[in-house]
């Protein structure tokens, strides 16, 4: 990943979150969307098909070291792991991608969305909303999930046999089973304001308003929940040397 210039982490970044938002905006899509053959296949399918999107776009991405989310690519900046010119890159690639992803998906369903009567349905294709609107809760709910991301993937990482897409996939399936039902798991600032962006400027026959004063919700909440769980690595992280060092000492 060292060896990659500039354009290539924004070009596979790209590539990889846009096949991450094609399938997850599409199975969304498949499960609510009137006339689809998947309608009504409920919040399994959802979750199951959203981790089958990052599995996907990890492979795709993998060059770049696929993070596929901005809440990533702060964890790795604060950890010294890219520069900030990178990070900008990747930033770019994640919400260009995102964006595509979304739009794509709506080509893919656009009779299905043209049937759909239900201005919250098509919004719901494309950026989440909570179940129960209070946005500190919200925020709460995006930053604990984000963290429970960041910080097993971290934490993985250092195991023997670190960390693959699969296991993020499953990861992403077990965090929606688990805490997506207040805020329907945005956890990826670029999932959700990059697809909402799409759905705001797509023509949509019937679509509504976009919900913006939500949209930060998702966005805000995952960095925090970055922030705080490389913290608490770098702190363990540090503690596990320390405890390394007397060991070796005494």
């Amino acid at each position: 990943m060292n060896t990659l210039t500039n354009g290539q982490i924004f070009l596979y970044e790209t590539l990889g979150t846009g096949m991450l938002l094609l399938l997850g905006c599409g199975v969304v899509a498949t499960a609510i969307l009137r006339d689809s053959k998947g309608f009504g296949g409920g919040w399994l399918l959802i979750n199951f098909g959203w981790g089958l999107g990052v599995m996907a776009g990890v492979y795709v991405a993998f060059r770049s070291g696929a993070h596929l989310n901005p809440a990533v690519t702060v964890s790795f900046l604060i950890l010294g792991k890219i520069t900030g010119s990178q990070a900008i890159f990747y930033f770019l690639g994640e919400f260009l991608g995102a964006f595509i992803g979304a739009v794509l998906a709506w080509v893919a369903f656009k009779q299905h969305f043209d049937a759909e009567e239900d201005a919250g349905a098509k919004l719901a294709v494309f950026s989440t909303a909570p179940a129960i609107r209070s946005y500190g809760w919200n925020l709460a709910t995006e930053a604990i999930g984000t963290f429970v991301l960041i910080f097993v993937i971290l934490m993985s990482a250092g195991t023997p046999t670190e960390i693959g897409p699969l296991f993020v996939a499953l990861l992403v399936v077990g965090i929606g089973n688990s805490l997506g039902g207040p805020t329907g798991y945005a956890i990826n600032p670029a999932r959700d304001l990059a697809p909402r962006i799409a759905h705001a400027i797509l023509p949509i026959k019937g679509k509504g308003g976009s919900d913006w004063g939500y949209s930060w919700v998702p966005v805000v909440g995952p960095l925090i929940g970055s922030i705080i769980a490389t913290l608490l690595f770098e702190a363990v992280r540090a503690q596990t040397l320390i405890d390394i060092v007397k060991a070796a000492a005494s």
